[in-house]
């Protein structure tokens, strides 16, 4: 499944059978452009990607479309720093929990790409991040990496912590993209529906979609006890039962935050 995700509900995918053979690449590009034109020119866009979904054309294309790469690359690669043409290892940028490092670097040998590298160890992190991406070293943040954790307890939510997808028995790709439609419309009601509410009961609300604590050193709150899509499932269900209006919700932005600082190059 090829899935495109604004924090924190799905807006375009593509899904093909698991035994499918081919490139990955016309997908992601169609993807692209179905959203583009949607996207307002004035926007700040950050594209976080999970650790190694990573090409050099799907770097030049997001850079092209205006928005910003956050791409977390593996650390078997190499790069060469602005000090020095000697290729270096990636994994040897940082070495130790608790460091950090920023600069502008020409990143693997084969199809190489000149670009900023936020690279960071958090100390309850097992190994660090290394994160690529066009914005300038003194604009750009590690710490917003953590946002793509969210397509994860959207996936949780989908499945068996919410709808119970995992358990559909539909085979046909081009009907699970119809049943996504209606899952991606509900998702986007249920958490619209609990941030209101959280908001109404003047609860300090904290950038994150779950109950868990995906970025400890960003929070400066105690983590939810109910994430907003249990929240807005409770609301609509409470209203469903005592025969009321059902709450349409709405979604407020939370403030955008320079969490880190960087040793700089």
């Amino acid at each position: 499944m090829f899935y495109i995700e604004v924090v924190p509900f799905g807006v375009a995918w593509k899904i093909v059978k698991a035994t499918s053979k081919g490139a990955w690449k016309p997908y992601w590009l169609e993807l692209f452009t179905y959203i583009q034109d949607s996207v307002p020119s004035d926007w700040m866009v950050i594209v976080t990607a999970d650790r190694g979904l990573y090409a050099n054309w799907l770097y030049q294309r997001i850079v092209w479309l205006g928005w910003h790469p956050y791409l977390r690359v593996n650390s078997g690669g190499f790069f060469q720093s602005e000090r020095s043409p000697k290729w270096k290892v990636l994994n040897k940028v940082v070495t130790a929990k608790g460091e950090r490092w920023c600069g502008r670097i020409r990143c693997f040998k084969k199809h190489s790409i000149d670009c900023t590298l936020l690279a960071g160890w958090e100390k309850n992190y097992a190994q660090p991040w290394l994160i690529i991406t066009d914005l300038a070293p003194q604009e750009a943040d590690e710490g917003w990496y953590a946002m793509r954790s969210w397509i994860e307890c959207s996936f949780k939510d989908t499945k068996r912590g919410g709808f119970g997808w995992h358990q559909t028995k539909t085979t046909d790709p081009a009907r699970a993209e119809r049943q996504w439609l209606a899952i991606a419309v509900a998702m986007l009601w249920l958490i619209s529906v609990g941030g209101e509410d959280e908001i109404s009961h003047d609860r300090q609300i904290q950038p994150q979609h779950s109950e868990l604590d995906l970025c400890a050193s960003c929070s400066t709150s105690p983590p939810r006890k109910l994430s907003c899509f249990r929240r807005g499932f409770l609301s609509i269900l409470v209203a469903l039962l005592w025969g009321q209006t059902l709450p349409l919700g709405h979604f407020y932005s939370f403030p955008w935050t320079n969490s880190f600082s960087f040793s700089s190059a």
